[in-house]
C-alpha cells in the first residue's frame, strides 16, 4: 500500500521555524520526485516546493523562495521541508505528493502530475 505521511506541523509565532517531514512507503521512493503543496482555509491547494528523485534539483513557489528549503533522505524514504521566517499567510494544511520521475530533473508545480498524495499536517502561524 502506498503511503505518504506528513508530520511536524504545529503552532508557531510569526518569524519562527518548523520542519515538516514526509515518510513514504509502498513504492520505490528514489524513483519519485516529491512535492509539497498547501491549502489554506477557503483557498485552493497550491504548490510550495518540489525536489527531484536524486535531490539534485529543487523548485520553489515565489512566495516561499528564500525561506523554505526542501530536502530528502532516500535511505530513510523521507522528505523534509524546513520552513523559516514563517508568516501568518503560511498558515495551511501541508501535503506531500509523489510523481514517478526516475532520471528526470525537470520539476513541475502541476498537481495533476503527481500520482500519490498523503494526508496533510496543519501549520498555523500566529501574528
Amino acid at each position: 500500500e502506498v503511503q505518504l505521511q506528513a508530520s511536524g506541523g504545529g503552532l508557531v509565532q510569526a518569524g519562527g521555524s518548523l520542519r515538516l517531514s514526509c515518510a513514504a512507503s509502498g513504492f520505490t521512493f528514489d524513483d519519485y520526485a516529491i512535492g509539497w503543496f498547501r491549502q489554506a482555509p477557503g483557498k485552493e491547494r497550491e504548490f510550495v516546493a518540489a525536489i527531484s528523485w536524486s535531490g539534485d534539483s529543487t523548485y520553489y513557489a515565489d512566495s516561499v523562495k528564500g525561506r523554505f528549503t526542501v530536502s530528502r533522505d532516500n535511505a530513510k524514504n523521507t522528505l523534509y521541508l524546513q520552513m523559516n521566517s514563517l508568516k501568518p499567510e503560511d498558515t495551511a494544511v501541508y501535503y506531500c505528493a509523489g510523481r514517478e520521475a526516475a532520471g528526470i530533473q525537470v520539476l513541475t508545480a502541476s498537481q495533476t502530475r503527481y500520482h500519490y498524495w498523503g494526508q496533510g499536517t496543519q501549520v498555523t502561524v500566529s501574528s
